[in-house]
């Protein structure tokens, strides 16, 4: 499986996006396929960075990758604390005016629509692992 590790900082996310977008034309999806990647990964490597390092340390975020018989199988590993993403309630747009949303807060909503699945892991010693995978449309 290919991987790639970055430093975890903002000024890294169009590397980690241009590495993840390489491997999604590789497995053949389309270019709305491949946008849908690039938008789910950034939102996570963010969040990876803020929340679970905090903007400013040197944390490591390493990206590997597979290419499916039907997709893309992508994993963001990394050394941050644990993260429960059941404890981040689904947000509600009901009966809210669009100038009243907060442009945070959604990243993790955004990147279940995104994906096809999305499947995180928590391993004491072996750091976090959030799996995304990505089907080819027929």
């Amino acid at each position: 499986m290919p991987q790639k590790t970055f430093v975890g900082r903002l000024e890294n996310l169009s590397q980690i996006g241009q590495y993840i977008a390489k491997a999604a034309r590789k497995a053949g999806l389309d270019d709305e396929a491949i946008y849908a990647v690039e938008l789910a990964v950034d939102e996570a490597a963010t969040n990876i960075i803020e929340h679970g390092y905090g903007e400013g340390q040197d944390g490591k975020i390493v990206c590997s990758y597979e290419i499916l018989q039907d997709g893309l199988k992508i994993i963001l590993k990394d050394n941050a604390g644990e993260f429960d993403p059941d404890s981040v309630p689904e947000p509600s747009f009901y009966g809210k005016k669009i100038e009243n949303l907060t442009p945070r807060g959604l990243g993790l909503f955004f990147i279940k629509k995104l994906m096809d699945e999305v499947i995180f892991d928590f391993s004491p010693g072996d750091g976090n692992s959030l799996t995304l995978i990505k089907k080819i449309q027929k």
